[in-house]
């Protein structure tokens, strides 16, 4: 059986590699990580964490800072840009590296090279190959902040026995975000005695360091107007997101777009420009990261769009805001984490899709901690409120700190969990 999947998986990636090659261009320390060839890395680690991409990265960061620094560290990622965020707040505590392919050569020689004693996957990656193989080499592994999206309920559901046997049924602990969850495990046949509900991690994110010299150039843009942020924005969204802006008066706000992902900024950067909006990519800004921030002849004057096409920044911006709008909402694409505007007390406005986040989005609804919006039109009808009266939905945007501080308590509840299954001493 592991032969024709290993099979099956080669043939897959063979066919795609062309692909893949032209249009990601990867580099060739992804390809040979990726590929199992860690020569330059150091060997022997207490804790492996598996973190996907930018939003696992994003709570795999937060779970490490809570760790005891005696214990030394593996993070993996799949994609560059989340190479790039793990190195940049894991890199002086941990070893950064690709994630091997699901095949026998990769996966023996990462476990051989690096020799984790145990292994926590962020979220929901998991790979039949590599939970054969740490269970068979009595490797500890945990699943944290485990979400089941309904989409993957339905797709797990038509196979629930192989699911079981290859992937849920090999792994010691899990820790789910929700309630919704955990009954979608248990439903999946996933022992009770495995499982925790733990909450979501996301809820017990640390602030973001503040980053004076990029916010003094948003405020030297802004010049007074009011700022509002569009972050993690997704492909057709971005035009909602304009129409609005230019619903309103002329040179009465200044847009912060964040597009969710940097290689499409771009496209996004083109489509502004063939609408005669005036623009800035945040790249073409030299500052000086200093606590004097940037002076105001070095920023042009008449900007209306900061496009953020730089990593790592845009949780800090939100802060500048006086409204936010979390992207991937007003296109199907399921959304994205609205806690990282939402705890500083600022206006939300989200679109319909939120099925990626509904646990968390009936929090918000429940507690009118946010604004729902159905168009552009009505963004720019609320965000019109919000130029002419900066106190505009206040009171909503209080309750979304509420919310946030009220759901805190994951990250202990998960430390814990990891500490009864082996994966941590026992504080």
């Amino acid at each position: 059986m592991w032969i024709l999947y290993q099979l099956a998986l080669s043939a897959t990636l063979l066919l795609g590699a062309p692909w893949w090659l032209l249009r990601r261009r990867p580099s060739r320390r992804l390809i040979a990580q990726r590929f199992g060839s860690y020569p330059e890395v150091p060997d022997g680690h207490d804790l492996w964490i598996h973190a996907v991409s930018v939003g696992e990265v994003a709570v795999a960061s937060d779970l490490v800072r809570a760790l005891p620094r005696s214990i030394s560290l593996v993070v993996t990622t799949v994609t560059p840009t989340g190479q790039e965020r793990a190195t940049a707040t894991m890199g002086d505590r941990a070893t950064v590296v690709y994630f091997p392919l699901d095949l026998s050569p990769s996966i023996r020689s990462f476990l051989e090279r690096l020799r984790p004693r145990a292994l926590v996957l962020v979220e929901s990656e998991l790979w039949p190959l590599l939970l054969e193989t740490t269970r068979r080499r009595d490797i500890p592994t945990a699943l944290v902040n485990a979400r089941i999206s309904d989409r993957s309920f339905r797709r797990l559901q038509r196979f629930r026995r192989p699911a079981k046997a290859l992937l849920l049924g090999k792994i010691d602990a899990i820790g789910a975000q929700s309630s919704q969850d955990l009954a979608r495990l248990e439903a999946l046949g996933v022992e009770t005695d495995v499982m925790t509900l733990t909450g979501n991690l996301k809820y017990d994110a640390e602030e973001p360091p503040r980053l004076p010299a990029l916010e003094s150039a948003v405020r030297t843009l802004a010049d007074g107007r009011t700022i509002f942020v569009a972050g993690s924005t997704m492909p057709g969204e971005e035009q909602h997101i304009l129409d609005a802006l230019r619903s309103l008066p002329s040179g009465s706000a200044l847009l912060v777009l964040a597009p969710r992902h940097p290689e499409r900024c771009d496209a996004v950067v083109r489509q502004i420009e063939q609408l005669s909006i005036p623009l800035l990519r945040r790249s073409t800004l030299d500052l000086k990261a200093t606590d004097e921030g940037t002076s105001p002849q070095e920023i042009p004057n008449g900007i209306d769009v900061l496009v953020l096409d730089t990593l790592g920044e845009l949780a800090s911006i939100y802060r500048l805001a006086d409204a936010s709008f979390i992207g991937g909402t007003l296109v199907d694409t399921g959304g994205h984490n609205p806690l990282e505007a939402a705890r500083f007390a600022k206006p939300v406005f989200v679109g319909p899709s939120m099925h990626n986040f509904k646990e968390m989005a009936d929090h918000f609804d429940e507690s009118n901690a946010w604004i729902r919006v159905e168009s552009s039109q009505d963004l720019a009808t609320s965000w019109q409120r919000i130029v002419e009266d900066h106190q505009a939905f206040s009171d909503t945007a209080r309750r979304a700190r509420e919310l946030v501080d009220s759901h805190r308590g994951a990250l202990d509840r998960t430390l814990v969990m990891l500490e009864r299954m082996g994966a941590l001493p026992e504080r």
